[in-house]
């Protein structure tokens, strides 16, 4: 029986879904307009519902100018939004914008939004409204703080009933043996013993409903409690109708930061000038994520063979210290070093060849071979001293620096395990990096001791591994015993820094459009560098700052 019920439903749905389909591919056909008798248009099947205007149906359905009870429910507060305007704090001291004077009104209109104040709109009344905020359950607490404790009358009663058992069964106790239980004697007791209830004379009087109310209302106000619905308590976080949260004034993104300070560069051999760039590269997202800082710690003799290309000297110029910006630190940021000098003829190796093959210690022996290369250098500096060509580089791993495993000397900055080869020093570290390989929350570049480092690994640029594949290749075999690195040719130099975290408000400090950032009570001292991050992902958050790009003068 089941299954023919089961044939006569399934054909009976496949009729009726066959016959709605037929109905509408008929509908609107030109047979079904003749058989209805006239050129009628088809209407639709469903007509669009135009959404009702909330503004204008509002403004034409005001309330009425009669008082009511309910009159202040309907009626949004007169005062309940509040402008207040917020000075924009700026970190320069000069105005972010552009120089030119000859800017046309409206885009400098457009660049007032980085220099006017903060207009902030406030709700008055937001607390009596339903959404929730994480900071409901802390001023719920504060309200409720210094309250009595709140006793119901079903609390009272439940009390009383305990307290009239007692008494009547320490009564009974004691009258037990002086009258019958149950008798009419202990009645007249408890009757005689009673205290008489007070008397309500407002009960049989005559009193006017007004007066009524007015009454009432005065004896709601007495000892009323400042915030009634203090007592209540707040709404669920999942039972919230909605959820909102005050925003804060936008300000500038800034990530963990890290200051370095060039202290020196020696070589062998001092024939030339010698420059020096830092960036930070990510190995994992093989990108660089910021951009280079040039320092020049050339003696005046060596900056002299360049006087004619450099009459005048930007102080920017002169910083040696740096302040780098991480947004995600990671166990795979590496500070890259490379050294410049200036162009000269012939391939890059034979260029850098003299610096591998002489010291110091042989220079009476070679006495003619430095004048000679000194001479070549001094005609280079003279016709191609405005160029500059690759001549070195190494690495520093970051994360060996934060860590407290890591393989460089803070104690002994001259140690000798810094004057060993990258091989040597990535096989003795082996077991320390796979036991670091935990993850990036182990980095903070934060809160870190401070290290000063004299890193003597450079190694030779060759003219055909320049681009940064190749750079993201060495940095790789870096951290881990590789044959690679060991077949590249050293050079042999000692550069001396000092990386610690960054201070929070540092004294002489340009930011990356070389705008004097504050405090900077000296325009005459040796400035510190902000360097401008690439970030490796993407920071969703407004730009408050107008940016350029500013010559050095």
């Amino acid at each position: 029986f089941s299954f023919f019920n089961y044939l006569f439903v399934f054909f009976s749905r496949t009729v009726a879904s066959e016959v709605r389909k037929q109905v509408t591919r008929d509908y609107g056909s030109p047979q079904l307009s003749k058989k209805r008798g006239g050129p009628h248009p088809p209407l639709p099947l469903t007509e669009v519902v135009e959404p009702v205007d909330f503004e204008e149906y509002v403004s034409s359905h005001a309330p009425g100018v009669e008082p009511g009870p309910l009159r202040q429910l309907m009626e949004f507060p007169q005062d309940d939004l509040e402008l207040l305007q917020l000075e924009k704090e700026c970190t320069t001291l000069e105005p972010p914008l552009p120089e030119e004077d000859s800017l046309d009104s409206r885009v400098r209109d457009a660049l007032a939004v980085y220099t006017d104040d903060w207009l902030i709109i406030q709700r008055k009344y937001q607390r009596f409204s339903t959404m929730y905020s994480p900071h409901s359950s802390e001023r719920q607490k504060e309200r409720q703080r210094g309250l009595h404790k709140q006793t119901f009358e079903l609390d009272e009663a439940a009390v009383a009933e305990r307290q009239d058992d007692q008494d009547d069964a320490k009564r009974r106790s004691v009258s037990l043996d002086e009258t019958p239980r149950g008798s009419w004697a202990s009645s007249i007791f408890d009757l005689k013993n009673s205290s008489p209830d007070e008397l309500l004379p407002s009960v049989l009087e005559r009193t006017a409903p007004e007066d009524m109310d007015r009454h009432n209302t005065e004896a709601r106000q007495q000892g009323r409690h400042s915030d009634l619905l203090g007592l209540y308590p707040p709404p669920d976080e999942d039972e919230a109708v909605e959820r909102c949260s005050l925003p804060e004034a936008p300000k500038e993104h800034c990530g963990q930061r890290i200051l370095v300070k060039c202290l020196s560069l020696k070589f062998e051999i001092e024939i030339e000038p010698i420059f020096g760039s830092l960036a930070l590269y990510d190995v994992k997202e093989k990108k660089k994520i910021s951009e280079n800082f040039y320092f020049d710690l050339n003696s005046d003799q060596m900056k002299g063979m360049l006087k004619p290309h450099t009459p005048q000297v930007a102080i920017s110029t002169l910083a040696r210290s740096a302040i780098f910006s991480i947004t995600y630190p990671s166990a795979d940021i590496f500070l890259v070093i490379k050294l410049e000098k200036v162009l000269q003829q012939g391939d890059i190796g034979e260029c850098s060849e003299p610096y591998m093959v002489l010291k110091e210690s042989d220079s009476s022996k070679h006495k003619e071979k430095l004048e000679k290369l000194r001479l070549q250098a001094e005609q280079s500096c003279s016709r191609l001293g405005r160029f500059r060509m690759p001549f070195a580089w190494t690495a520093i791993h970051l994360f060996n620096i934060v860590s407290s495993v890591g393989g460089l000397d803070r104690s002994d900055p001259d140690s000798d395990s810094e004057r060993k080869s990258h091989g040597t020093w990535n096989e003795k570290k082996k077991k320390g990096f796979e036991r670091m390989s935990v993850g990036d929350e182990m980095c903070n570049f934060a809160t870190f001791r401070p290290a000063t480092l004299t890193v003597t690994n450079f190694f030779k640029q060759e003219g055909d591994r320049l681009s940064d594949e190749d750079l993201y290749k060495f940095l790789a075999d870096m951290r881990r015993p590789s044959s690679v690195l060991r077949r590249l040719r050293p050079v042999t130099a000692q550069l001396k820094i000092d990386i610690s975290p960054a201070p929070e408000s540092p004294h002489y400090c340009l930011s990356p459009e070389l705008l004097h950032v504050k405090p900077y009570p000296d325009p005459r001292v040796r400035p510190t560098k902000e360097v401008l991050e690439f970030p490796a992902r993407y920071v969703y958050t407004p730009h408050t700052t107008y940016s350029f790009m500013k010559k050095p003068r």
